[in-house]
């Protein structure tokens, strides 16, 4: 059996923790530089906001209905994750983390009977240790355990766990589950099922197998197979490195200036290519691009991006730096107040039996004992200690004029209490 534990609008969730007085009132959590809505409580939700709203046209809505504002205080709600994913390690064998506010549980070798109390239980110590309410499904496959979190969330009498393991209760489920909102279906595969008629999990269990195979390939009868029961999917207790590391931002005012722009895709590279060392990869790929207001239609707009194959794998900040500004100096046109920008490292491999280049001129060694150094004095003296000149001597400021305390992060901001 497996389980899968979701937080419930977890960044509005963190913020009411530290703040009792938000329960029961809408909260909404803006993206960097205050753009737009990526998160919401339930209150939120029935108003009628909805992810990615620009900020900018809420405010009216926002004073009426007396809505409280965040921008994302992502040290918050990092170390938040951190302690509910260490409380879930401590009641199952193994945990596969999902996502910052999401992951699955082992469940192997736990009494079949007492998998309801258990998940229950589990849920209400997460709650009091944590102040985070989750949601717990439970089901023999991690796809029928998605969808009995998702249960969960929508009907509060379940009170934080639903379990799903009964072949009766699981096919009345299904029958009434959108297919759209099944773990793993894209817009692509949804097109398709939409136009042979699958409208929920249901009738795509219906489909014979080797429709499944010949339309949607492995990944599709994998899935299917899922829904009947049949688990398909391994449980990875480490998590699995990432295909492509990206970092992109929307400024806080419209950028014309080339040197500016420069030392924003500085940093953002090597931002990626600090990341690219964490998870112990190199990447053959790097891509720029940049973009203007689309809000503003009277503007002129200009979008263009660059993608360039690397000739060497590397995870130097320094190569990665000179070709995104030469991606950078390959698309920049004058005369355009750019609003957006981002880098993307892609074509990952793992550093370990990575087969060098005969005719590489570059110190690779010295590369890397130099961005090792780097790394280390910027994890003890803090981050942006050290820095490429490119990135110049600052980072630049976000707007975030709505940003709570880091309260279990920064000694110098943690919780006050008056007595």
């Amino acid at each position: 059996m497996y389980g899968l534990c979701d937080c419930n609008n977890f960044y509005a969730s963190c913020e009411r923790v530290f703040d009792p007085s938000l329960e029961g009132r809408p909260v909404i959590v803006l993206s960097n530089n205050d753009g737009c809505v990526i998160a919401r409580s339930n209150e939120a939700k029935r108003l009628g906001i909805r992810m990615g709203h620009p900020y900018y046209q809420l405010r009216e809505l926002l004073r009426q209905h007396d809505v409280a504002v965040f921008s994302a205080n992502f040290a918050l709600y990092g170390d938040m994750s951190r302690r509910v994913m260490n409380l879930l390690r401590s009641f199952v064998p193994a945990t596969e983390i999902y996502s910052i506010d999401e992951a699955f549980l082992d469940l192997s070798g736990m009494e079949s009977g007492r998998l309801d109390a258990f998940g229950h239980r589990l849920a209400r110590t997460v709650r009091r240790q944590t102040g985070i309410p989750v949601s717990i499904g439970i089901a023999p496959t991690k796809t029928l355990a998605k969808i009995a979190s998702k249960l969960c969330k929508q009907y509060p009498k379940l009170d934080g766990c639903c379990r799903m393991y009964r072949p009766q209760d699981i096919e009345k489920v299904l029958r009434r589950f959108p297919i759209s909102d099944v773990w793993g279906v894209g817009p692509r595969w949804l097109q398709v099922l939409g136009v042979h008629g699958v409208r929920t999990a249901w009738d795509f269990t219906q489909l014979p197998e080797e429709w499944v195979r010949r339309k949607m390939h492995v990944g599709g009868l994998r899935m299917w197979n899922e829904l009947q029961g049949r688990a398909c999917i391994g449980f990875e207790e480490m998590p699995a490195a990432k295909k492509r590391i990206a970092t992109t931002r929307t400024f806080d005012r419209d950028v014309d200036d080339y040197e500016e722009l420069h030392r924003r895709i500085a940093q953002y590279t090597a931002a990626n290519a600090e990341k690219l060392r964490r998870q112990k990869s190199v990447c053959g790929e790097i891509g720029v691009f940049i973009l203007t207001d689309r809000h503003k239609e009277n503007s002129p707009q200009y979008y263009e991006n660059r993608i360039q194959k690397l000739s060497v794998l590397t995870d130097s900040t320094l190569e990665l730096t000179a070709r995104a500004t030469e991606l950078l100096r390959s698309i920049y046109r004058k005369g355009y107040g750019y609003k957006r920008a981002g880098v993307l490292l892609s074509d990952l491999h793992s550093t370990e039996g990575l087969q060098c280049d005969l005719f590489d001129a570059t110190d690779r060694r010295k590369h890397d004992r130099l961005m090792s150094a780097m790394d280390r004095l910027n994890a003890v003296y803090g981050r942006h200690k050290i820095m490429t000149a490119a990135e110049g001597p600052d980072p630049f400021k976000m707007n975030r004029n709505h940003l709570s305390r880091r309260y279990t992060t920064d000694w110098n901001q943690i919780i006050k209490v008056k007595v």
